[in-house]
Formats: C-alpha cells, sequence, structure tokens
C-alpha cells in the first residue's frame, strides 16, 4: 500500500466502518494472545478470542462516547477542566459497567459453555483494565489522526504563504527594475533622440517577458539571458562610449529552465550602484556558463571606492529569499566588494539535474568546483 492509499485508508470517510473493524479484530488478537500467555496454559488462544468477541458491545459501549462526544465537544475544544472531570466520572462508570456486565452477561455465557477456571469475581479489575485500555487507545487515535490534520493544514497554509510570498517578490522586482529603465528612455525622450523608438521596443519585449513568461515558475534560460542582453543595450544607450562592458557566455543555454529574474536584478545593482557612481571610466564584465544543469553566472563592476556598494537593496534581498525558497541547498551565492570593484557569483544547480552529468558535493550536492571571487 502506497502512502497516498494510506493516508485515504487512515482518513477518508470511505473507509471509516472498514477501520473500526480493522481495529477491533486487532486488538481483540493481541489482547487475546497476551491473556492465552499470561495464562499459563489455563485457556487457549480460541477461548480468549472467544471472551474478547463477547467483551466487543461492552467496549464499544465505554469507547465511543469519549471518542464522538467528550473528546471533540471538550478536549479538542480547549475545555480541559471539564473534560478532566468527564474522564473521572467516565472512570468511575467504567467500573459499574465492568460489573454489571460480567454479572449479567459474560460470566454466564461461560458457565453455559460449561468452562472451567471462570474468573468470577464480578469486580475483576484485568476486564475493567481491557475496557479502559481500549478506551485509552481510540482516545490516543483520536488525537494523532486530530494533530495529523491541523499539521496538514499547517502545511498547506505555509505552502499557500510561501507561494504567495514569491509572487509578492516578483512583484516587488517588477517595479524596481521598470523604474529605472523607463527613467533612461525618458532622458533621451527629452533630447528627442532617434534611439527612442528602438529603446521602447526593448522596453516593450522587457515588459512582455515580465507579464507573460515571469508568471510561471521557471522560464527558458535563454529568454532570462536575452533579457539581460536587453537591459544591457538599453543602459549602453544611456552612457555611451563612456561605458566598457565585457559579455561572455559559455556552454550550452538551451533546454534549460530557470525561475525567472533571479540572475537580472544582479545586472541591475551593478548599473545602478556602481558604474552609475564611478567617477571615471566605468566597467562592467558579466560571464556565464553553463555546464549540465550547473548554472554560473559571474558579474563584476567598477566602483567609487568612496561610495559603499548596496548589498541589500530591494531587489537583492528579494533575490536571497527566493533563491533559499526555491533552490534549498542547490545554490551559492557569493558577494564581495573590493576598494574599486564588486563582484556577484551566484551558481544554481538546476531542479533537472541528473547526478551523471556533473560531479555532486555528498554534504549539499553542490558540484565540487567553487566560484572564484
Amino acid at each position: 500500500m502506497n502512502t497516498s492509499s494510506y493516508n485515504s485508508f487512515i482518513f477518508s470517510p470511505s473507509y471509516r466502518v472498514l477501520r473500526h473493524i480493522v481495529f477491533w479484530v486487532l486488538y481483540t488478537f493481541v489482547t487475546a494472545t497476551i491473556l492465552t500467555s499470561y495464562s499459563q496454559g489455563q485457556w487457549n488462544l480460541g477461548r480468549t478470542l472467544f471472551q474478547g468477541l463477547l467483551w466487543l458491545p461492552a467496549r464499544i459501549l465505554y469507547c465511543y462516547p469519549l471518542m464522538y462526544w467528550a473528546m471533540p465537544q471538550y478536549l479538542l475544544k480547549g475545555r480541559y477542566a471539564r473534560f478532566g472531570i468527564i474522564i473521572f466520572l467516565w472512570a468511575i462508570a467504567g467500573t459499574f459497567l465492568n460489573y454489571l456486565y460480567r454479572v449479567n452477561f459474560f460470566i454466564p455465557v461461560q458457565e453455559a459453555l460449561h468452562y472451567k477456571n471462570i474468573v468470577r469475581d464480578p469486580w475483576s479489575p484485568g476486564s475493567y483494565a481491557l475496557i479502559t485500555t481500549a478506551a485509552g487507545l481510540t482516545c490516543i487515535i483520536v488525537l494523532f489522526k486530530h494533530w495529523y490534520i491541523k499539521q496538514q493544514e499547517w502545511m498547506q497554509a505555509e505552502k499557500g504563504k510561501v507561494t504567495a510570498e514569491l509572487q509578492l517578490l516578483k512583484a516587488q522586482v517588477h517595479p524596481h527594475f521598470l523604474f529605472n529603465t523607463l527613467n533612461n528612455i525618458y532622458s533621451f525622450s527629452l533630447e528627442n533622440s532617434p534611439k527612442t523608438p528602438g529603446l521602447i521596443l526593448k522596453l516593450s519585449s522587457l515588459l512582455s517577458y515580465m507579464l507573460y513568461d515571469c508568471k510561471a515558475e521557471e522560464v527558458r534560460l535563454e529568454k532570462e539571458i536575452e533579457i539581460m542582453k536587453n537591459y544591457i543595450d538599453l543602459e549602453k544607450e544611456r552612457y555611451g562610449n563612456k561605458i566598457e562592458i565585457s559579455w561572455e557566455i559559455e556552454g550550452e543555454v538551451k533546454d534549460k529552465n530557470i525561475a525567472p529574474l533571479l540572475l537580472l536584478p544582479f545586472l541591475e545593482n551593478a548599473f545602478k550602484h556602481g558604474t552609475s557612481e564611478q567617477l571615471e571610466k566605468p566597467w562592467l564584465s558579466v560571464d556565464i556558463s553553463v555546464k549540465g544543469n550547473t548554472v554560473k553566472c559571474k558579474i563584476v563592476n567598477s566602483k567609487n571606492e568612496f561610495v559603499p556598494v548596496s548589498q541589500n537593496g530591494i531587489g537583492i534581498e528579494n533575490v536571497k529569499k527566493r533563491l533559499a525558497f526555491i533552490y534549498p541547498g542547490k545554490h551559492e551565492l557569493k558577494i564581495s566588494e573590493e576598494n574599486n570593484f564588486f563582484v556577484v557569483s551566484l551558481l544554481i544547480v538546476l531542479k533537472n539535474y541528473r547526478k551523471q552529468q556533473t560531479g555532486l558535493s555528498p554534504v549539499n550536492n553542490l558540484p565540487v568546483e567553487k566560484i572564484e571571487s
């Protein structure tokens, strides 16, 4: 029986009657086996099984009010004092139930069948212990089911919370990115530059990517890289010959999927907090390499040594959270700052990673090779 079938049997209302039958059969067999062993040969297994069946009506009568009334109405609703009083009174009631059942039914049936070694004590603590044990087990099962259901509800709520937060994080990246890009285009429009239509076309491509492609959990890696290239082209138009940009891609980027907008915020950060504040000629280097299903992205940009680069902006913090959510144990992010340059190194093992393609570290499933800062 697989996990799904097991959960269906335990929790589905369709199997309620069958579950109860299975429980009482198992309980009767186990207690009969224990009593047979305890009797030291005075009773055989057949007799103790029959005695267990005789006791089933009394045990069911004693257990089910606790399961379907006392626990749901009091214990599970936090009315612990009242539930404690009910349990105390129910324990007393159990002694009388044990007495009445033994005197009026259990002992007479054994006498009618001419059984030997009959326990004639009407208050027998052994049969009372079995009644209360059955009640205790059924209550434990009810508590376990209640706990399990609450755990599943909590997990679903957490999953929904994480999903909602991921959507929020992605949404927060969009206006932050658009704000900077639109500012670039606005500066050209003020000058009535003939390049403005081309820039608007590139922005249109970016908007299409964010409005439609980014709705999915993953996008094609080559599309994410293409968007990065468009962003660089937009920024190059802003800086003209004032900036030196190195762009290199190594490896096969096709047929690979990645969560959207994980690489772009670092590129945006390099322009916004790095090269834009550079007093002399700024420079930027972007290296992306793909080996198997491992993607490495290294972005290095010049900076004004007297102006610290923000490592905790909105975009960067969002990327860190999304990496933790989407690629737990499957990514490595290094951010370092020197006097006149800033380095971001990101490694991601994509989700469709296969062991035979690259060597894996046994600790965190990351490739043994590390990114050099």
